[in-house]
């Protein structure tokens, strides 16, 4: 298989795949080194492949649906990041990405596609693992993150129940 078609079949796998695709899991299926999976990507990325990069691996950008939002957010314990992604999930949420404000590069913004349960907890493990790697450690716990919902009546349910847990940032 040539580099052309290796790339065909990467954007084949993750269009078939229900859930995101690690680089190795495809280095493996197709007998190459995870980088040139990760280059081949990049690649695939620069010309116009809709490609995102999660902490489980890679997957295609999801269609738009529903209602599309953004909330501002504080926490500051594991406690309190497992209620903000529990919340959204349960509400047929799903947390799109994490944004923080940075000094130096203005925004950073990281993808999430945080849908259910099982997703929260795997993150909240990797986020154990590596606590200083927390985008909102950079601000004191305010981010933003923009939230995929079912209609605007789950985002506001959301949005509430994350302000009556106190996980809404609100400047004083």
């Amino acid at each position: 298989m040539n580099a052309s078609q290796r790339r065909e079949s990467i954007l084949e796998k993750l269009s078939k795949a229900d859930a995101p695709l690690s680089a190795s899991a495809l280095a493996a299926e197709m007998g190459v080194s995870r980088q040139i999976v990760v280059g081949d990507v990049a690649l695939l990325r620069a010309g116009g492949a809709q490609i995102d990069a999660t902490p489980r691996g890679y997957q295609l950008h999801p269609v738009e649906k529903g209602y599309t939002g953004i909330l501002a957010c504080a926490h500051s314990t594991e406690e309190q990041l497992r209620q903000e992604l529990y919340t959204v999930v349960d509400q047929g949420g799903t947390v799109v990405d994490v944004a923080v404000e940075n000094s130096l590069y203005g925004e950073i913004r990281a993808n999430l596609n945080i849908a259910n349960r099982y997703d929260a907890d795997n993150f909240i493990l990797q986020f154990r693992s590596t606590p200083d790697c927390l985008l909102s450690r950079m601000t004191g716990g305010v981010h933003l993150h923009t939230l995929r919902c079912p209609d605007r009546q789950s985002f506001e349910r959301i949005r509430d129940q994350l302000e009556s847990q106190g996980l809404l940032y609100r400047k004083e």
